[in-house]
């Protein structure tokens, strides 16, 4: 499977996650175990984006980045772009969606938005 594969996999996922077991009622999800569970994978999809990314701009000198911030530094030099999406779904993923549980349908759709973009950007 290659890596655009793995990545539309993840973000299939966290949909499914999302639809069929956070029970969403109006603007917000009712089952914060489903919503951490699916913020996580979409957050995972991201950074699998941004690895995509780096290791096409750095070639044999690509390795995988140990933080946040070293993705933040890395992907300054070669897209900004793509680094304000990841920081949206630094966001609202990992910190408001898998780290703080939040029930907000609209902040966890902004990340998958976020996301989404991301992927186009290296598709």
């Amino acid at each position: 499977m290659n890596h655009y594969q793995e990545i539309t996999r993840y973000l299939d996922n966290a949909r499914e996650i999302l639809t069929t077991k956070a029970k969403k009622e109006g603007q917000v999800y009712k089952d914060v175990k489903y919503v951490q569970m699916a913020s996580g994978t979409a957050y995972n999809a991201a950074l699998m984006i941004a690895d995509e990314y780096l290791r096409k701009k750095e070639g044999v000198k690509f390795t995988k980045p140990n933080s946040i911030d070293e993705y933040r530094v890395r992907l300054n030099k070669h897209n900004k772009t793509l680094l304000s999406y990841l920081n949206k779904a630094y966001d609202t993923l990992h910190l408001a969606g898998y780290y703080h549980a939040t029930p907000s349908a609209w902040t966890i759709k902004q990340g998958m938005e976020a996301t989404e973009k991301m992927l186009a950007l290296i598709a």
